[in-house]
């Protein structure tokens, strides 16, 4: 009898063994289909040979479409597990939810660090130096060469970070904290930008006018101008670059309807200062938790497990809530890192972005969203303990390091939302006021001046 039941109990485990591995695979597949779409949507087509290059293309075309996966996962981690928690919670003998569990959750948690790791530092390096390598000189050209010179590198760069570390570790002491930068504030100026601002005393047609007469001036000026003064005719031509944009800008300004104007762009900045406002209190919250209980720490007590309690006290809202900051933390950390002067240019473009430039889009979504749980853990945006080698770095576990990294966020993220909401209502009163036009006239008389200027010189040639 016994016997049988060992045997039984095998057979049930191997069959979440199995279940759980079906899921988990297609899972990964729904990500790895969208990855490779979004990937394709902006490589450069010009890529596409058909030779050697051409195979090592889509080498690394498939390796960044797994990384990016990857990323993908890490980021739906956190969400996908505080939703099961509640889901469990609220219906625990439902029959069709049992393949959700707390042995798929941790599962997840280990191959989410355990790929990411495998993307960072073997599988990126790899298709960069795969992509850049040609094979060593006096050996015979072809994929084994290439594919001999690239392991060759990833030797030696694995020796040359041991080393670093090595050397590293041996100087300063192992609790180091890096800051993750949010750009939260940058939030705001990005949705400026692609939402239809409202109108207040503003002559759209006035301004495209003036508009259309500095784009006219500048054609004429780049059509007078010889080939032999190259650099006023790339400076001419930036300018009347900038002109078209900011044309465009106010055509679709112009074009748009009263309610995107006058509602949807309000409602969107009051949505993202209601999300900044909540997160910036959930952190002070968690400052207040930290100097009282020592349980509120990253690496404190783990909790009562998957299932059996809410993580928020408002229930399945409060989840929601958890689950919409958490979102609008990583959003907001892509739009902060593009934001940076030195990554400008690594924004891809449609049809236009090489493998290199993707490969390191890929590398520094991965990076993020690695960060994501345990910065939202750390920040006390959700209770949810980390599970997996998320919770195991030796930081989690040190207060000044942890409470410094709350008060950082806290009153960074406040100056931020105080000057950017300070500026846009100086902005709106100078509007209202009418001062704005000291610079529309100011515009215009150089426009004035341009079209002279430029009617003259036609005129002389």
């Amino acid at each position: 009898m016994e016997g049988q039941d060992e045997v039984s109990a095998r057979e049930q485990h191997f069959h979440s063994q199995v279940r759980e591995s079906t899921i988990c695979f297609l899972l990964f597949a729904i990500l790895y289909i969208v990855s490779y779409f979004i990937i394709t949507r902006y490589k450069r087509k010009s890529d596409e040979q058909e030779d050697e290059d051409a195979i090592v293309n889509r080498i690394s075309l498939f390796l960044s479409t797994f990384t990016l996966a990857v990323s993908a996962g890490a980021v739906l981690l956190l969400p996908f597990s505080i939703i099961s928690n509640e889901i469990l919670l609220s219906f625990p003998q439902n029959y069709y939810i049992q393949w959700l569990n707390g042995s798929l959750i941790h599962g997840l948690w280990n191959l989410a660090s355990l790929f990411s790791n495998l993307c960072l530092f073997v599988l990126m390096p790899f298709a960069f130096f795969f992509l850049e390598s040609e094979g060593f000189a006096g050996l015979k050209k072809g994929i084994r060469a290439r594919i001999l010179e690239t392991v060759v590198m990833l030797v030696l760069l694995a020796l040359l970070i041991l080393g670093i570390v090595w050397v590293a570790s041996a100087l300063i002491d192992n609790d180091a904290a890096s800051m993750e930068s949010l750009g939260l504030s940058r939030m705001f100026t990005v949705m400026g930008q692609l939402l239809v601002k409202p109108t207040i005393l503003e002559d759209l047609d006035e301004q495209i006018y003036i508009i259309t007469l500095e784009e006219e001036a500048l054609q004429r000026r780049l059509n007078g101008l010889s080939s032999s003064v190259d650099y006023n005719i790339m400076d001419l031509e930036q300018e009347l670059e900038n002109v078209k944009t900011l044309k465009t800008k106010l055509e679709r300004r112009k074009k748009a309807s009263a309610w995107e104007r006058n509602l949807v762009y309000p409602a969107v900045m009051v949505l993202l200062l209601i999300e900044t406002s909540i997160s910036v209190l959930l952190v002070a919250c968690n400052i207040l938790c930290l100097l009282v209980d020592e349980t509120a720490m990253p690496k404190g007590t783990r909790g009562p497990g998957i299932g059996n309690a809410s993580l928020s006290a408002f229930g399945f809202v409060g989840a929601a809530l958890e689950i919409i900051l958490i979102f609008y933390l990583m959003v907001s950390s892509v739009v902060g890192f593009y934001s940076l002067r030195f990554f400008g240019n690594f924004i891809p473009k449609k049809d236009d972005t090489t493998m290199t430039k993707i490969i390191g889009n890929c590398v520094s979504i991965l990076v993020l969203s690695s960060a994501l749980p345990v910065m939202s853990r750390t920040l006390g945006i959700t209770r949810f303990d980390l599970l997996g080698d998320f919770g195991r770095f030796n930081w989690l576990g040190n207060f000044y390091i942890v409470l410094s990294y709350n008060l950082l966020f806290a009153i960074v993220t406040t100056l931020c939302l105080v000057r950017k909401f300070t500026s846009a209502v100086r902005e709106e009163l100078f509007k209202a006021l009418g001062l704005h036009k000291l610079h529309l006239s100011n515009t215009t008389r150089d426009s004035e001046t341009s079209k002279a200027s430029a009617n003259g010189h036609h005129k002389a040639l």
